[in-house]
């Protein structure tokens, strides 16, 4: 599938790696949930960059002891109406404090794209080839009314901040 990241089409060296398929030698991987509780020692041993895949019903507290041996956590949305991935790429954010990439793999749709992205993912796997459509899609919507993962100042606050001068002004 095709990979947006940091705002743009990009190469994806990962690999993802199902539950019983052997483990190359060396470069990037994406494991399960079960597998890294199973092989925890052995993939540590390997040395490679890790990432950890998880379910809509696996939040990332699930691993948040190990959390920072991994340099991707890829956060699956198994359908549209499956929105726990978002709650999950906040806590890891903004409580877990990882700082590694945040990819949204499964069912990611393009009207979501920018809500997915003020939430803290900042990698998408995108089911067309089309990748400029895709990143289009990140300023279809110039105000936000809520904080959120990124750097988009709300509505609110920008009401305060353009009141401030008008204010000062009349005194």
């Amino acid at each position: 599938m095709p990979l947006i990241k940091d705002g743009r089409a990009a190469a994806d060296p990962w690999i993802t790696l199902a539950d019983g398929e052997s483990l190359p030698e060396g470069g990037p991987v994406i494991v399960t949930l079960a597998r890294w509780r199973a092989e925890r020692e052995a993939l540590i041993r390997r040395g490679g960059p890790l990432g950890l895949r998880l379910k809509s019903d696996q939040p990332p507290a699930l691993a948040a002891d190990d959390l920072g041996r991994f340099a991707l956590i890829a956060l699956e949305f198994p359908k549209f109406t499956d929105g726990r991935a978002y709650s999950y790429a906040r806590l890891l954010r903004e409580r877990q404090g990882f700082e590694g990439e945040v990819r949204a793999v499964g069912n990611v749709l393009r009207d979501q794209f920018l809500f997915m992205h003020r939430c803290g993912f900042d990698a998408f796997e995108v089911p067309a080839p089309d990748a400029d459509a895709w990143i289009a899609a990140l300023n279809e919507i110039t105000v936000s009314y809520q904080p959120a993962s990124d750097d988009r100042v709300p509505a609110w606050r920008l009401r305060h901040r353009h009141a401030a001068p008008a204010a000062a002004q009349a005194v």
